[in-house]
């Protein structure tokens, strides 16, 4: 697995854009506007409404494209046995609805995890205009059956916040969720960027050992990310400092999804648990925190 690239190296800065359509077509692609298409996320859904100046969904971060190139060799990897395994997000300015952004991706670690291993980057990314650090996204991607090489199991420096790696809480949540997707959510989500044939093809799906295929993961991260963003942040993405989860079983398009919440203020200020489960009660994303910014407390 050492071959995949080299632990520590960093891209080259390159740029990436994204202008009003596409923040529009994300938040589409996460449900946005699918239960009130005329109701209060006309903010994120359109342009051009009256009164309404347009806003992005903060998971929006998750999808401005990683740059692997000196970094990381995925194109050896069987894309059937790839999956993503946890993602984080933590902004530190609002995303504008269109924008440009200088981003260097720096491989963390390939950790052994015994039924695979997981490949864990970090990209930053800094406003093109001022270069003041817009956001920073963690991405740990799965490969299946490749573990057992010996490698480290964590990562050994790690200084984020160790929070989402405490245990859930075991009371009752404090409040929970209901999100709908959509049986067409992953061929809307695609158009996104993540072309896998996973999550369109069905022979592709069940080479991989899928019934159909499945929803992207980032997809179920972005629908979560939503509701948390509605629940404790007054719709408001500048109240939204960060979000983290593992992804620990598939989502099929047109599943229910419920997050469950937790106020755990108390042992980590403005901090919220959260879990990501479907109307099977399979448990889908795990080890959720989304801390808000600054001095404010979500309402549950």
């Amino acid at each position: 697995m050492n071959s995949l690239g080299e632990v520590g190296a960093t891209s080259q800065l390159v740029q990436r854009s994204w202008d009003a359509r596409d923040a529009i077509l994300y938040a589409i692609g996460v449900g946005a506007g699918a239960k009130d298409p005329v109701g209060f996320e006309l903010e994120f859904t359109t342009e051009d409404s009256m009164g309404v100046t347009q806003q992005v969904l903060p998971t929006f971060a998750s999808i401005i494209r990683p740059n692997f190139a000196g970094v990381v060799d995925l194109t050896t990897v069987d894309r059937s046995k790839l999956v993503h395994g946890e993602q984080s997000v933590t902004l530190f300015d609002l995303l504008p609805a269109a924008g440009s952004v200088s981003i260097a991706t720096t491989l963390l670690g390939v950790l052994d995890k015994g039924s695979g291993c997981l490949v864990v980057m970090e990209t930053v990314g800094h406003n093109a205009g001022s270069n003041e650090i817009l956001f920073s996204a963690r991405m740990g991607l799965f490969i299946k059956g490749s573990g057992g090489f010996g490698g480290p199991k964590e990562l050994s420096d790690d200084v984020t916040p160790t929070l989402s790696s405490e245990p859930m809480p075991e009371r009752p949540p404090d409040v929970a969720l209901t999100l709908e997707t959509r049986v067409d959510q992953a061929l809307i989500y695609r158009l996104s960027g993540d072309r896998n044939p996973l999550h369109s093809d069905p022979t592709f799906a069940a080479r991989a050992g899928f019934p159909k295929p499945i929803l992207h993961g980032l997809c179920t991260y972005g629908f979560t990310g939503r509701g948390l963003l509605h629940s404790l942040c007054e719709s408001n993405p500048g109240l939204f400092g960060s979000i983290s989860a593992r992804f620990s079983k598939p989502v099929f398009p047109g599943d229910i999804l419920t997050v469950s919440i937790w106020d755990d203020s108390e042992h980590f200020p403005h901090a919220y648990r959260f879990r990501t489960t479907t109307q099977n009660d399979d448990i889908v994303m795990d080890s959720g925190l989304l801390q808000l910014r600054g001095d404010v407390s979500g309402d549950l």
